[in-house]
């Protein structure tokens, strides 16, 4: 049974921009995996990635109906890629199976969270 559904968009410009800045917006973003992951990369690949990964964390709360704050943040959201390069979502606010999807483009990333009971 579907449990919520969440989706969010990013403009990429934007998330480029807190690239060039330096590591602060990405640390507290990405979990510690995936930080490892965004370490490893460079220029717009990099920009994707994190884009991608606040987008995601923006569609699962809204899926779950509480938005970020007080009872979901950034860092009980992970998602890494399993051994095919396929996103794989995963959080301890929920127990049941979770569903991702990324998009982007030159001017836009967007993303898709169902959740399911």
């Amino acid at each position: 049974m579907i449990a919520g559904v969440g989706i969010d968009a990013v403009e990429v410009e934007r998330v480029a921009k807190l690239v060039a800045k330096g590591d602060n917006f990405a640390r507290k973003v990405l979990t510690p995996n995936e930080f490892a992951q965004y370490q490893k990369m460079q220029g717009k690949r990099k920009v994707e990635y994190l884009g991608g990964r606040f987008s995601l964390k923006e569609s699962f709360s809204k899926a779950m109906g509480t938005g970020l704050g007080k009872e979901i943040g950034l860092q009980d959201i992970e998602t890494l890629w399993d051994d095919l390069g396929h996103p794989v979502t995963t959080s301890s606010k929920f127990a049941g199976k979770i569903f991702p999807s990324i998009s982007h483009d030159n001017h836009e990333i967007v993303t898709l969270i169902v959740l399911e009971k």
